[in-house]
């Protein structure tokens, strides 16, 4: 939303700088985005006054000319056709920029067919001021020599461009934003209520609304006998300022009255609409070409204004081009019409719309203006293009306003610590438009019909800080609670925080992607029952995913794509199996390229064993026990058959880790392989409490470690980990440690066996062990690892 300065004051009687202004609305809750400043823009730039206007010596369209400017006479080469001795233009010096050129003058003279010429006369369109570039701006009035030209150019009109929020369709219109400044102390707001204009004869075009759930009310008037053409340089600079193209007169002043008070209008040429006006839904098979000359194919969704030939509008987001007004109308039907908020919000996604109609209507408008705007839009048409009007002629009702709220005034003290008084309450509220009736306990407010969003006393409480600022709220430290205080988070948010911190810290980058993707994506990683979204907010995210490396990987490709293909993607999010509560998961994922990275000590190349050791980093953070996990082979169809694994603990799977299948990776387009893991956070086992909150006994030993190293012979296809397993459970109180250390495949090794060395550590607790308990315990481990794996220790 954009207004200028000068037109909020047409609203709003105040003497704040532009500056003061900008920082009530910020604290009054209209968030500010930007101010321009035109005159600032073309600070450089100001009036001069050509003197004389001689032909160029070498070339037939270029003139001399001498100019007085604010630097003194200045010697300026020109090649517009209109200039000429006495006319007033704009100047720019040497070395300024021309923003409608893109483009900067040099600092020094530049020479134009052997003439130095020491600056430039410009034209409205090099200022970005105008369309005009056949000729150099002519200023009528007799301005001085050195005016700024924003001043003499009428641009020095600063504007202001804010966010709005949905609840607050009335900051849409001008004043709207001048009653919450008015309220905020800023100044005082003018009453600019539209007069009634009488009616000279009865409309004579009738209205029949057949759905009045979609249209409540609708309002309609003629003015015959209109002069149309173009609105007045006033009302023009009002539309171009917050970038609007002037139409016509009857065009534009239904904009002006859309941004002044909110309220959109729309105009129709009477002598295009054939017989009455109805409000119903669109036939299928319909069509209407619209204002912005597209034809739109319609169905019953969409709701239309038609007469007796068809449709002629969309209803509450445009009009159609065959009825639309040009400067041969000379009769108008003017309309101001209520409409569903919800409907028009379906129409205009459905047709792809946001008209500045559409937008407002979407959100709600003041439901009391209706008729006063069809009044206001009456008296301008009149004042602009004379005419004569008709009686209104409404159909259907104008809705009650909003209802009325039991409201103490003491809540402003006990919600926010506020304690302004009953008659500044009171004072606040008036000011915002609210009637008041009663006093404390059974004070009853009546929201004005521009502000449905007040429902309760907490709105009003609200209302209250807002405008009396949230920057006076007393800072109050919360009372600490007495004793131990549980844990905040529930266990699976600790531990999924856990998770997120672990990998952030194993050099992992923290990814948010979208809970959404497309229904094909899905598929290819298993989500043929993964949810769809009934409105999905595009059509490539119409489908929950079933788990977050979807976009994570599609990242991978995107930051390789800009240069960034080293970057490690994790996230720790939700996904989804099914519809059913108990289908949705919480998965910690992460996903890397499997490129080599250049260092000093030669290539180093991620490989299964990289995301294995994350998979097992996020898991242990989250207070499973890695210890105990045993790895299979059993994964989904999604990653690679042979370079992928399954970390479990019984039958439970708690992580999978490998390289993603290349026909994933080529049906996604991505490039080279990838590498990833999951782990399901839901799956880890619930964390044992303890019963006392002091640390354990102490396990160590002073007595020094010994390891001992042993090669077996086991089937080609026993996983090394079954083998570490068995020899580390072979003797739990001696043996701390079983690691793999070699692998062998080849001469001396029979075909289809391998070669497993493992060095298993041994811990002695209560003294040194002597070689025959040593020889015991390597007994063992021997026995062990042939009973679990039937290895045979390698000779």
């Amino acid at each position: 939303m954009k207004f200028t300065l000068s037109w909020l004051k047409e609203h709003l009687e105040t003497e704040a700088t532009l500056d003061e202004i900008v920082e009530a609305m910020t604290m009054a809750g209209l968030e500010v985005e930007d101010v321009e400043d035109p005159a600032a823009r073309l600070a450089a730039f100001s009036t001069a006054k050509v003197i004389s206007a001689e032909k160029h010596p070498d070339a037939d369209k270029l003139k001399i000319c001498t100019v007085e400017t604010v630097d003194g006479m200045k010697q300026i080469v020109c090649g517009a056709p209109n200039a000429r001795a006495g006319m007033i233009g704009i100047y720019a010096p040497l070395g300024a920029y021309i923003p409608g050129l893109d483009f900067s003058l040099d600092k020094k003279p530049r020479k134009i067919r052997g003439i130095e010429s020491y600056g430039m006369l410009c034209s409205t369109k090099e200022l970005e001021a105008g369309e005009d570039h056949d000729g150099i701006a002519d200023l009528k009035d007799e301005w001085p020599v050195g005016t700024p030209a924003a001043e003499a150019l009428g641009m020095a009109d600063p504007v202001i461009d804010f966010e709005v929020t949905p609840n607050r369709p009335d900051w849409l219109g001008i004043e709207g934003i001048a009653r919450d400044l008015a309220a905020a102390g800023l100044g005082k707001l003018k009453d600019r209520a539209p007069r009634t204009v009488s009616g000279a004869f009865p409309c004579p075009v009738k209205v029949a609304i057949r759905d009045t759930d979609f249209c409540p009310a609708f309002g309609l008037r003629l003015v015959r006998g209109v002069k149309n053409g173009p609105s007045p340089d006033w009302l023009q600079a009002r539309l171009k300022a917050i970038g609007l193209r002037p139409i016509n007169a009857l065009v534009d002043i239904t904009n002006f009255i859309t941004y002044d008070r909110g309220r959109p209008l729309h105009v129709f040429d009477a002598a295009k609409v054939k017989g009455d006006l109805v409000i119903r839904r669109a036939l299928e098979g319909e069509t209407l070409k619209a204002l912005d000359e597209r034809e739109y194919a319609l169905d019953e969704e969409v709701g239309v204004i038609a007469d007796d030939a068809g449709v002629e509008s969309l209803a509450g987001v445009m009009g159609g081009e065959e009825t639309g007004c040009t400067d041969e109308t000379t009769d108008v039907l003017i309309e101001s019409a209520l409409w569903d908020p919800i409907a028009i919000a379906k129409i205009g996604r459905k047709l792809g719309i946001m008209s500045d109609a559409q937008y407002r209507f979407a959100r709600g408008v003041d439901t009391h203006f209706m008729k006063a705007g069809l009044e206001l839009a009456t008296e301008m048409v009149m004042e602009l293009c004379g005419g004569e009007p008709s009686e209104v002629e409404i159909a259907g009702e104008i809705p009650a306003p909003p209802e009325a709220i039991r409201f103490n005034l003491s809540e402003p003290g006990r919600l926010t610590g506020l304690t302004l008084g009953e008659k500044r309450e009171m004072e606040i509220l008036t000011d915002l438009g609210c009637t008041i009736d009663g006093m404390g306990e059974e004070t009853i407010v009546q929201p004005p019909t521009w502000r449905r969003d007040l429902t309760q006393d907490a709105d009003l409480v609200e209302e209250i800080a807002r405008i009396h600022g949230y920057d006076k709220l007393d800072a109050t430290p919360l009372p600490r609670l007495e004793g131990n205080r549980e844990p905040v988070l529930s266990e699976g948010a600790e531990r999924a925080r856990r998770a997120r911190r672990a990998l952030a810290a194993d050099g992992w980058s923290e990814a948010v992607t979208w809970s959404f993707c497309r229904a094909d994506q899905a598929a290819l990683f298993d989500g043929e029952d993964a949810p769809r979204v009934a409105n999905p907010i595009s059509s490539e995210l119409d489908t929950m995913r079933p788990t977050p490396l979807v976009h994570l990987i599609l990242g991978l490709q995107k930051n390789a794509d800009r240069g960034q293909g080293g970057v490690w993607l994790a996230e720790i999010g939700p996904a989804w199996k099914g519809a059913k509560p108990e289908d949705q998961m919480s998965i910690a994922a992460g996903a890397l390229r499997a490129d080599a990275a250049r260092h000093w000590e030669g290539a180093q190349t991620p490989d299964i064993f990289t995301v294995k050791a994350a998979a097992l980093t996020a898991l242990q953070a989250a207070g499973a026990p890695v210890d105990n996990l045993q790895t299979d082979r059993d994964v989904a169809g999604w990653w690679h058959p042979g370079r992928s694994g399954a970390m479990k603990l019984g039958n439970r799977t708690l992580a999978v880790f490998g390289e993603i299948h290349p026909h994933v990776l080529n049906t996604l387009d991505i490039e080279g392989r990838v590498l990833a893991f999951e782990c399901y956070l839901d799956q880890l086992p619930p964390v044992k409490k303890k019963d006392s909150k002091s640390k354990g006994a102490l396990n160590k030993s002073d007595l020094n470690p010994l390891t001992r190293d042993f090669a077996f012979l086991v089937d080609a296809e026993t996983p090394a980990e079954q083998v570490a397993r068995a020899a580390k459970g072979a003797d739990k109180k001696l043996i701390s440690d079983a690691r793999i250390f070699d692998l062998y495949e080849g001469k001396g090794v029979p075909e289809g066996q391998k070669s497993l060395a493992i060095e298993v550590t041994i811990q002695p607790r209560d003294a040194t062990l002597s070689d025959k308990e040593i020889d015991k315990v390597s007994d063992a481990v021997v026995a062990a690892v042939k009973k679990a794996t039937g290895a045979e220790l390698r000779g």
